[in-house]
């Protein structure tokens, strides 16, 4: 399996491709403008408490204030309030916690009126960014993510990735991470941790000890509301977070960001500083990849799979909504059953990339293809948690209903990737009307395609819209001369003045229109 990261950067943001085996999986944008990144960590002011949603409204800087609940307070409200109140007056100088005077926790189901009041200073971390007309939702449980461990002040917890099976290495990393973790603070250990020496721990350990040193000299001084604590910058954050030995390739199209990328990899992997590569060329890097044209038919309502098969899918305010359909499929199972089960495993492979590729979060309701075998429910129950393992958003899915609804719920921390693949129609460019993009129209004509060769037909002709025809003959190596030399058969395409711009048609031997 190759995992390559490419890197497009521009003047007001910066792309971010993970290819997985070639085929696009991951899309992030980092947009200079954006201040409330989660993991961001805020010195804010509390509006005002309503006790009717347990919950209070604080000043983070943003139009709308951010939404702090009671559940997101952590145990620990009382002593990082009196922290903070110390720290920002200049009576507290040493940021250690080591001999800092905890106070008792607040109750699990307590009031928010009862330990919160209006204009209140209170150290706050973004969780979930802006989405739509909701402002930030917040927390004051800090926690501090570096590449193997998450500091987490005010705590005196080890926890372990639960992605770490093994008992052996669960008691190993908790002892290792027991004998470096100073008092008054607890620790995450992440995935990536597993087989790593104490020493690679320490030295993560201890970085991010000097970010929240460097924070809380922030206090002081600093204004309501202001941030005190940075995410790092996004392509550093990726690779933090994503970043493992199935990594094949890191390559970038801008020098400045290379040289810091190569920097942090040479520091977190330097056996694997040599995949980090600089692209000087004049294609653009994301068309040389052939992440584009993965674009353009990727973030469609209508989103295409092998054997025909296609998934529809829908946005609500509420939920989203994904159908699963099988298309004209060339080579069916022997029996519906089996039909049914081959086109819902491609399926759930295709959900799990677009879930990951739009970032949608919320409530997801799919609605495969019914199947009466509970055997083969099961099977395709299985295959979509599998699929969906590699997902870095929190999910829980549940297992097919009677009638072969899956729901999921998926962690939705910023606003959906949402990528227009619609363009202008040159039939009717003074009525404004749109029409799917020419690549998306290139696509189903090739799908169309490959499944008519799969019918033996011995000459295809193809008529079609004279801007499409022109697509698919200009030019060495064209799109049809493709289709010659992978099918081994000549498709003759024939421009037609009164097509519109999304009609074609295919045509056997004796001139009679293929249905």
């Amino acid at each position: 399996m190759d995992k390559e990261l490419i890197i497009r950067s521009s003047s007001d943001a910066v792309d971010f491709a993970l290819l997985k085996d070639g085929k696009l999986i991951e899309l992030q944008k980092d947009e200079g403008g954006n201040n409330f990144s989660v993991g961001d960590v805020f010195i804010a002011k509390i509006r005002k408490a309503v006790p009717g949603l347990n919950a209070a409204f604080v000043n983070v800087g943003y139009e709308k204030d951010a939404f702090l609940h009671y559940h997101d307070l952590g145990p620990k409200l009382p002593s990082l309030l009196k922290f903070t109140k110390r720290v920002s007056t200049g009576k507290l100088k040493d940021f250690s916690l080591k001999n800092f005077p905890f106070e008792k926790d607040i109750e699990k189901d307590g009031k928010i009126a009862d330990v919160l009041k209006s204009n209140q200073s209170l150290l706050v971390q973004i969780v979930k960014e802006p989405i739509s007309t909701k402002g930030p939702r917040i927390s004051s449980e800090l926690s501090i993510a570096g590449r193997y461990i998450v500091l987490v002040p005010f705590s005196s917890r080890i926890s372990i990735s639960q992605k770490i099976e093994d008992k052996e290495e669960k008691d190993r990393l908790k002892r290792l991470v027991k004998s470096i973790t100073p008092p008054g603070f607890g620790i995450i250990v992440r995935t990536v941790a597993q087989g790593k020496k104490v020493a690679e721990l320490d030295k993560d350990l201890q970085n991010l000890l000097s970010r929240w040193t460097a924070m809380c000299k922030k206090l002081h001084k600093a204004h309501h509301p202001s941030k005190v604590l940075g995410e790092m910058n996004k392509a550093s954050s990726i690779l933090r977070d994503i970043f493992n030995d199935t990594f094949t390739g890191i390559t970038v199209d801008d020098e400045e960001l290379y040289i810091q990328i190569k920097d942090y990899v040479q520091e977190i992997a330097p056996n694997k500083e040599s995949i980090v590569k600089l692209y000087q060329s004049n294609v653009p890097i994301f068309e040389k990849f052939g992440i584009e044209r993965q674009i353009k038919t990727s973030f469609g309502k209508t989103v295409s799979m092998a054997k025909g098969a296609y998934l529809v899918i829908e946005h609500t305010e509420a939920l989203h909504v994904i159908d699963v359909n099988s298309g004209n499929r060339s080579n069916k199972a022997n029996n519906q059953e089996d039909t049914a089960l081959e086109v819902n495993l491609i399926a759930a492979t295709e959900m799990a990339r677009q879930l990951r590729l739009r970032d949608m979060g919320g409530i997801i309701v799919v609605d495969f293809i019914d199947m009466t075998n509970a055997e083969n429910r099961q099977k395709l129950f299985n295959h979509l948690r599998d699929e969906m393992k590699d997902d870095r958003a929190k999910h829980k899915i549940l297992p097919p209903s009677k009638f072969g609804l899956i729901q999921i719920t998926r962690q939705r921390v910023r606003p959906e990737m949402n990528i227009k693949t619609r363009e202008e129609n040159p039939d009717e460019i003074i009525n404004g009307s749109e029409v799917e993009a020419p690549i998306g129209i290139v696509e189903k004509i090739n799908h169309d395609l490959e499944i008519l060769l799969k019918k033996d037909y011995k000459k295809l002709t193809l008529n079609t819209h004279p801007f499409i025809a022109a697509f698919l003959t200009k030019g060495f190596p064209s799109v049809r001369s493709k289709w010659f030399f992978e099918h081994k058969k000549w498709v003759k395409v024939l421009p037609r003045d009164a097509y519109t711009y999304l009609e074609y048609h295919f045509f056997d031997k004796n001139g009679k229109q293929i249905k």
